[in-house]
C-alpha cells in the first residue's frame, strides 16, 4: 500500500522518489552502494511488475499527466538499474510489459515521452547485454542516465514540456495572442522569403574562365544583374587592364567538369524518377529549387509530374549517411517553392496524393508541411511597385503660355531658355534648354561631364517594397480537399485512431491556413466547414493530447481570423449554425481548461477563451457604431428604441 500510493498515485520529485525507493524497496540508504543481495529481491520484483504493468498501457500514455509520467518513468528506471538478469526472468509479464511501454512511446509526438522510452531501453538493454547498450536517442551516451531529462526538480502546476513537442505543433509560445489581430502571422518563416535573390556581381570582375564549363541558367537569375551600357566604363576596364591581370584557361577535365548540370525542369524529372541513379537524384535536387523559381511559365506544364517526383523520391536512399536532413530539406524547399510559384497545378496533384494508399506516414507529413509553409510565402509575399510622384497632377492656371516649361527642379538650376534652329525657315515647335546642377552621387569620368540614366545609389528613390498577401485566393484549394474525407477509414490511411499525428498536422495546417487569410471574405466563408471538423467528436474529444491542442490552435486562428463585421451579419441575419459554432468554442475551451490533463492543452485553452472574450468585446463595439448611426436617421428618430441581443 505504501509503494503503490508513494510510487504510483503520488507526484513527487525525482529525488524524493530515490529516497522512497531505497527506504521502501532497497531497504537501504541511498548513500550505500547497491547490490541485489542486499535488497529485498521479493519487494523490489513485485515494484518492477507493478510498475511495470501501468507503464506500459496505453491509456496511461495517452490520459495520464507528463508529471506522472516522468516520475512513474524515473521510479521504474531506477529499479532497473539495480535489477539482475536472472531477476527479471524471474517477474511474470515484466519483460513484455516493459517492450510494450517502450513501442508505445516511441509513437509518441512528444519529444520527453520519446525520451523516456530510450532512457528505459537503455537500461533494460544493459540487463540484457551489458557489452551492447541500445541507444535510441544520440543524447543518452552517458554512463548515468538522467531520470531528470535535464529539468531538475519541477514544482506541482508547473509546465514540464518547455519545448518537448513537434518544431510546428502547439508550442506555448505558438499560441494566438490578441495582437495577432493586427498582425496575422508571425514572421519565423522569413528564411523562406530571401532565397531567390543574392548580391549583384559586375561583369567585369576577373575570374577562372571555363571555355568547357556548361552554362545553367537557374544560377544566371542569382548571380547577374542588369548592368550599364555606358562606354566610359569599358574604356577604364579596357586602360586599367595589363597582361599580368590575364588568366589562363582551365583546359583540364576534373571531376565538376564531368558532373551533368541540369538547366531544364524536364531533366530534373526524369532524374528523380531513376532511384538507381543516386549521383542524379542528388544533383537534381541541389537545383530543383532554383529552376523552379527560374522558369515560372513552364510550371504549368510540369509542375504536376514534378510534383510527384518530389513526393515519391527517397533522399535516403541517395545520399551518404549524414546527409539525408540535407537532401530532405532541398526536397522540401523545391516542393514550397512549387506550390508558391505554381498553385493550382501543385495543390491538384498533392491533394489527389495526400489520401493515396500508395503513401507512407512521413510522405503524408511532408506534403502538410511544405502547404503549412507555401500558405505563410504566399501571405508574406514581397512585391515592388513604382513610387508615387508628388507633383500636382494638373497645373495651375498662370500668365505664362502653356508650352513654357515650368521653372520647377532642383536648387541651382537654371531658367529655361528658347533654342532657335538654324537652317529651318519656320520653327513648328518650340525647344527650350537650361543647366542642371550635378548630383552629389554623379562622378566626372573623361570628357563627359553628366552621366545620363544613372541608376539611385539605393532602392528606395525609385521603388517601394510593399507586402501583397496572395493566398486567400487560393486559401480553398488548400483547405476544402484535406477536410473533405479526412475521417474516411481506407487502405494504409485511419487518421482518427491509428495515424493520429497525420490528423494532428492536418488541422494544425488548416489553422495556418485560417489565419494566412485573416480578415478576408474568404476566411468567413472557410470558417464554418473548419467549425463543424472540429466540433466532431471523434476529434475534439480525441484521446491523444497531440490532436487535442492542435484542435485547440485551429481554433484560436479562427477567432483571430474573422473580421468583427461579419459577425455582425451573422448575429442581424440569425445564422444560427455559424453563431453555435463560436459558442462551442468558448464552452469547449472551458471544458478543456478544467479538466484535462495535459498541460500544455490548459495553456492553449485558457489563450482561446482570452481570444474569444476579445473578439465578443469587438463585435459588441461595431453593433454600437451601427446602432448610433440607426438612431439619428431622421426615419429613425420616432422609435423609442430596438437593439440586437446576443444569444
Amino acid at each position: 500500500m505504501f509503494r503503490d500510493k508513494f510510487l504510483l498515485w503520488k507526484v513527487f520529485p525525482i529525488c524524493c522518489s530515490r529516497w522512497i525507493l531505497h527506504i521502501a524497496v532497497f531497504e537501504c540508504e541511498p548513500n550505500t552502494s547497491l547490490a541485489t543481495k542486499h535488497c529485498n529481491v521479493r519487494a523490489h520484483l513485485d515494484t518492477v511488475q507493478h510498475l511495470a504493468i501501468a507503464w506500459s498501457k496505453k491509456e496511461f500514455v495517452q490520459s495520464a499527466p507528463i508529471e506522472q509520467q516522468a516520475y512513474i518513468t524515473a521510479a521504474l528506471g531506477l529499479c532497473l538499474e539495480n535489477i539482475s538478469k536472472e531477476d527479471l526472468d524471474a517477474t511474470k509479464d515484466a519483460l513484455h510489459s516493459i517492450l510494450q511501454g517502450v513501442s508505445c512511446r516511441l509513437n509518441s509526438p512528444d519529444h520527453l515521452v520519446r525520451k523516456m522510452a530510450s532512457n528505459v531501453a537503455l537500461a533494460f538493454s544493459r540487463i540484457i547485454d551489458p557489452k551492447n547498450p541500445l541507444y535510441l536517442d544520440d543524447s543518452c551516451h552517458d554512463e548515468t542516465i538522467d531520470w531528470e531529462y535535464g529539468l531538475g526538480n519541477f514544482e506541482k502546476g508547473s509546465c514540464l514540456l518547455p519545448n518537448c513537442t513537434d518544431e510546428d505543433i502547439s508550442r506555448k509560445e505558438d499560441s494566438p495572442s490578441i495582437s495577432e489581430r493586427k498582425e496575422f502571422v508571425d514572421r519565423s518563416h522569413d528564411d523562406m522569403s530571401n532565397n531567390m535573390m543574392v548580391n549583384c556581381k559586375r561583369l567585369h570582375e576577373w575570374k577562372m574562365v571555363d571555355p568547357d564549363e556548361i552554362v545553367d541558367p537557374a544560377l544566371l537569375i542569382t548571380e547577374l544583374a542588369p548592368y550599364e551600357d555606358d562606354d566610359d566604363i569599358t574604356n577604364e576596364d579596357s586602360e586599367s587592364s595589363s597582361d599580368s591581370s590575364l588568366q589562363p584557361y582551365d583546359l583540364v577535365d576534373d571531376d565538376t567538369d564531368l558532373k551533368r548540370k541540369f538547366s531544364q525542369l524536364a531533366d530534373v524529372i526524369g532524374a528523380l524518377r531513376k532511384p538507381d541513379d543516386a549521383e542524379g537524384v542528388e544533383q537534381a535536387l541541389d537545383v530543383a529549387e532554383k529552376l523552379v523559381r527560374a522558369f515560372p511559365d513552364e510550371l504549368k506544364f510540369v509542375a504536376g509530374d514534378l510534383t510527384r517526383a518530389l513526393v515519391h523520391v527517397r533522399c535516403s536512399d541517395s545520399t551518404v549517411d549524414g546527409e539525408e536532413e540535407s537532401a530532405e530539406d532541398k526536397r522540401e524547399k523545391a516542393l514550397v517553392a512549387l506550390i508558391a510559384t505554381c498553385p493550382n497545378e501543385s495543390l491538384n496533384e498533392l491533394n489527389k496524393l495526400i489520401y493515396s494508399p500508395n503513401l507512407d506516414v512521413s510522405q503524408r507529413i511532408l506534403i502538410l508541411e511544405v502547404m503549412t509553409s507555401a500558405a505563410l510565402e504566399l501571405a508574406n509575399s514581397q512585391t515592388s511597385k513604382p513610387k508615387q510622384d508628388s507633383r500636382f497632377l494638373v497645373s495651375s492656371m498662370s500668365d505664362q503660355p502653356w508650352f513654357v516649361p515650368k521653372n520647377i527642379g532642383p536648387p541651382g538650376a537654371t531658367s529655361w531658355k528658347e533654342v532657335s534652329t538654324p537652317g529651318t525657315p519656320l520653327n513648328w515647335s518650340y525647344s527650350y534648354e537650361r543647366e542642371l546642377p550635378s548630383k552629389p552621387s554623379q562622378i566626372k569620368k573623361g570628357r563627359k561631364t553628366r552621366r545620363w540614366s544613372l541608376q539611385p545609389s539605393t532602392k528606395q528613390e525609385t521603388q517601394l517594397d510593399c507586402s501583397l498577401n496572395k493566398f486567400p485566393q487560393y486559401a480553398a484549394m488548400f483547405m476544402l480537399p484535406v477536410m473533405q474525407t479526412f475521417d474516411k477509414k481506407r487502405h494504409g490511411v485511419d487518421l482518427l485512431d491509428r495515424d493520429f499525428i497525420v490528423l494532428g498536422k492536418v488541422i494544425y495546417m488548416l489553422g495556418v491556413c485560417m489565419k494566412c487569410a485573416a480578415m478576408h471574405p474568404e476566411a468567413s466563408v472557410l470558417a464554418s466547414p473548419l467549425l463543424d471538423l472540429l466540433r466532431s467528436r471523434e476529434v475534439s474529444s480525441h484521446k491523444e493530447a497531440y490532436v487535442r491542442r492542435s484542435v485547440l490552435f485551429a481554433a484560436s486562428c479562427i477567432l483571430i481570423s474573422l473580421h468583427p463585421s461579419f459577425i455582425k451579419s451573422a448575429l442581424v441575419e440569425g445564422n444560427a449554425d455559424f453563431l453555435n459554432g463560436l459558442e462551442w468554442v468558448r464552452t469547449w475551451a472551458l471544458s478543456v481548461a478544467e479538466s484535462d490533463t495535459d498541460r500544455e492543452c490548459y495553456t492553449l485553452a485558457m489563450s482561446c477563451i482570452q481570444l474569444h472574450s476579445e473578439m465578443v468585446l469587438q463585435v459588441s463595439r461595431v453593433v454600437d457604431k451601427v446602432e448610433e448611426s440607426h438612431t439619428l436617421l431622421p426615419s429613425n428618430m420616432w422609435r423609442s428604441g430596438g437593439a440586437i441581443k446576443f444569444y
